[in-house]
């Protein structure tokens, strides 16, 4: 699958639900689009995944000030981060 913005992607899963939700499309045809659905479904996990750490995080200082630092991949989180969630 080329490459899709998630605004795309998520529009063309809305459409599939739908779609399905009708129930007036052969069985063939329903699980092709729902298989599509599935793919699109994964595509934007792994969107909201990226962009989730990409995100500024709080953390807090050795004082208890808390500031905002760029999250950078693939390192570590110290015992002064703050959990997420």
């Amino acid at each position: 699958m080329a490459t899709i913005k998630f605004e795309d992607a998520l529009a063309r899963l809305e459409i599939i639900a739908t779609e399905l939700e009708n129930g007036d499309l052969p069985l063939d045809e329903s699980l092709k689009i729902f298989e599509e659905g599935i793919r699109l479904s994964k595509t934007c996990l792994k969107m909201l995944d990226e962009a989730e750490r990409k995100v500024e995080i709080l953390i807090q200082d050795k004082d208890g000030k808390k500031r905002l630092r760029a999250y950078n991949v693939g390192a570590e989180e110290t015992d002064e981060s703050l959990p997420s969630g």
